[in-house]
């Protein structure tokens, strides 16, 4: 089970990407340093309440949509789906981006 920092880090990275923003641009939306915010969605920090806040400002929303996602939701039903994911956040974007090229690979062959 992740811990409660990995799970808010996750929530994040998921927002952040789903903005199609860099670790850099979150963290210059709201006064941070990238490594910080990777930090933070890796979950190897521990995140205050003014943190959350000022990511939640940086991703227009409110903490309570931050928190209270149904996307979210609906994949943590899916027991295997929101396991991959979570997995995955663990990891860097490098790494997460040649998991997917390798899951691709094996779900969607070429026509080769």
């Amino acid at each position: 089970m992740a811990s409660f920092a990995e799970q808010i880090g996750a929530k994040i990275r998921i927002h952040r990407i789903s903005n199609n923003w860099t670790q850099e641009q979150l963290a210059e939306l709201s006064s941070m340093t990238a490594s910080y915010v990777g930090q933070l969605e890796r979950g190897e920090k521990d995140v205050r309440i003014q943190t959350i806040e000022k990511i939640a400002n940086a991703l227009d929303m409110s903490v309570y949509e931050l928190f209270n996602d149904q996307k979210e939701a609906f994949l943590q039903e899916q027991k295997w789906v929101w396991e991959s994911i979570s997995l995955l956040l663990r990891h860097s974007e490098q790494k997460q981006h040649q998991a997917y090229r390798i899951l691709r690979e094996l779900l969607e062959p070429s026509d080769e």
